[in-house]
């Protein structure tokens, strides 16, 4: 088993190899991967939800920035000690800044946080593809910039689906209210009309 999650590793980093040194895919991975450390690209999300001023908006996005900080206490100083895992061999020049994390590759706590940012704050949203959009970029620079394995990535990916859907469950947003008019307004009835008749006595 774990040499079949060597090869797909490997297979996917050569994948990555013919967009490393693209400057446009740099740019977008390189950027995606700084936005995501330490969460602030959810904490500003989450707050943009939360001035959009709709039932729930707040709710969800204080959820959303709770669940952030306590994902990244859950995954960096629980998860990432029970595996060890060292990261990839770094033997690209990095063409822009970028921050060298020292914690276990396994999993990526980039893709962790994502994945539960996006699943939460997608809840009850109709941007919820921008959510998830927005993860995933940030997941998959972290195999571009070669400081996770594409399998550490996959692992960060469901444990943020699971860590975002107890979320829900723990915190639900409540129900938005449903205006309902009164009874019997705007109907119209109708009586039956009773035709008469008059025979005659001529």
């Amino acid at each position: 088993m774990r040499d079949l999650v060597h090869r797909v590793d490997d297979r996917v980093d050569a994948l990555f190899d013919r967009l490393r040194g693209d400057p446009l895919a740099d740019r977008v991975f390189y950027s995606a991967s700084a936005l995501g450390d330490f969460g602030l690209i959810w904490v500003v999300l989450a707050l943009l939800r939360a001035l959009r001023g709709r039932p729930n908006d707040e709710r969800a996005a204080l959820r959303g920035i709770v669940a952030t900080g306590v994902e990244s206490v859950l995954v960096n100083a629980g998860l990432k000690s029970l595996f060890g895992r060292r990261r990839p061999a770094a033997v690209i020049d990095h063409p822009h800044p970028f921050r060298q994390p020292i914690t276990s590759s396994f999993p990526s706590g980039h893709a962790t946080a994502a994945f539960c940012a996006a699943t939460l704050l997608s809840d009850g949203d109709e941007l919820a593809p921008v959510y998830f959009t927005v993860a995933a970029v940030v997941a998959t620079s972290r195999i571009h910039t070669k400081i996770h394995h594409a399998s550490d990535v996959a692992g960060g990916v469901a444990i943020g689906v699971v860590l975002g859907i107890i979320g829900r469950k723990l915190a639900p947003l409540p129900l938005a209210r449903r205006k309902l008019a009164p009874a019997g307004k705007g109907r119209t009835t109708s009586s039956p009309t009773r035709r008469t008749t008059t025979r005659g006595g001529r």
